[in-house]
């Protein structure tokens, strides 16, 4: 019991609840880390290497998300052990397990991420009446359809810009992790003008420096083929995507892909990151050191938790999309006006402005009376 409580401060998490249901084959876990703002919305995530230690670290990133993005909402975050690519079948049987395991946890409500999408919201819809990333015809506005959360990651680069003198136009870009966030932040900064030289998923890496035609890479995915079976360029190993030289990179995948051990490699002028936690605080760190900028996830890919918020509170697609933009672009300004203010990286600038925000929310709520004593089930 002792080791869980490594994860409280005076921010949370409010609690960590263990999910257990042998006849669905379910084992998960939801974090809760603060409510103080309102009910915390964050994404299912299943995955065969999930764990307590990254779900509390995404269910914090989610709390900063939502603070910073000025949402009603606190952060949480649920993992599920096992693998994303299951039968449809038996992913349904565990995903309405889980909601119906959570039937009474207001305090949380559902969103898709890695390994989950609409229509498991849609079933979780079914069981407990709390998702966002709905079906269209549930009066849900499709995330990965509209590019939700590549439209933050497209106005968080463009601002960024303008610290960094240099344009977007034939700017070139690499993207790790082709998804749902990576070809349409592809999209979005393509059709801006830059250049997309480089991009990967779980089965390789494709390069070619005069540019990869984004429309190709598209109809490969939607093949189920890998963009590594691009023709016109050079295929190289998964983790190669770190060593291509270029002005934009964009992690749109896995947590830590750049750490320590890595970051040497880089070779980019900006990063923004289009995934939660993909850049160990460690490496950012560094990364600051040598003058490369740095746009942290909970900024610059907040769009897909505030078109979930708009969208939970009866919003249509084009106000959504407004909002996105707009909350985006002012965040990501005020980070790096603190940050050049105040000579620290745009993280603790990020992670300062949240705060303010969060603090100021829990002194005006009776939770926060109670916010330094984590409820553990």
């Amino acid at each position: 019991m002792q080791d869980l409580f490594k994860y409280a401060d005076e921010i949370g998490p409010a609690k960590i609840i263990h999910i257990y249901e042998p006849s669905a084959d379910l084992k998960g876990i939801l974090v809760v880390d603060n409510v103080a703002m309102g009910p915390s919305i964050g994404g299912v995530r299943i995955a065969m290497d999930v764990s307590l230690d990254e779900c509390f670290r995404l269910a914090r990133a989610m709390t900063f998300k939502n603070a910073a993005a000025g949402l009603s909402h606190g952060g949480g975050k649920m993992v599920i052990y096992g693998d994303p690519k299951m039968p449809k079948h038996q992913k349904q049987q565990i995903i309405r397990a889980a909601a119906a395991s959570l039937r009474n946890e207001e305090s949380y409500i559902f969103g898709p991420d890695m390994g989950t999408d609409e229509e498991c919201m849609a079933w979780v819809k079914d069981e407990n009446g709390r998702a966002i990333g709905l079906p269209r015809e549930l009066g849900g506005i499709p995330l990965d359809e509209i590019g939700a959360t590549a439209w933050g990651v497209y106005h968080a680069a463009d601002i960024a810009l303008r610290y960094l003198n240099f344009d977007l136009k034939d700017a070139k870009v690499v993207i790790q992790g082709f998804g749902s966030v990576g070809k349409h932040a592809a999209r979005f900064l393509s059709g801006q003008g830059a250049k997309l030289i480089a991009a990967n998923d779980s089965r390789g890496t494709i390069y070619n420096p005069e540019g990869l035609d984004i429309s190709a890479l598209f109809a490969l995915k939607d093949e189920g083929k890998s963009v590594a079976d691009y023709p016109d360029g050079k295929r190289l190993g998964l983790d190669k995507i770190i060593d291509i030289e270029c002005d934009i990179w964009i992690p749109a995948a896995r947590p830590d892909v750049i750490n320590e051990d890595n970051v040497h490699r880089l070779k980019t002028r900006l990063i923004v990151q289009g995934a939660n936690i993909p850049v160990t605080n460690g490496a950012e760190k560094q990364l600051f050191e040598k003058g490369v900028m740095c746009i942290p996830d909970f900024i610059a890919n907040a769009g897909g938790v505030i078109c979930g918020a708009e969208e939970y509170h009866g919003a249509m697609v084009t106000t959504a999309l407004q909002t996105i933009e707009e909350k985006v672009r002012q965040n990501t300004e005020k980070v790096l006006e603190i940050s050049q203010r105040q000579n620290i990286p745009p993280r603790e600038a990020a992670m300062q402005m949240a705060t303010d925000r969060l603090k100021k929310a829990m002194s005006l709520r009776r939770w926060s009376l109670f916010s330094s004593a984590p409820h553990f089930n």
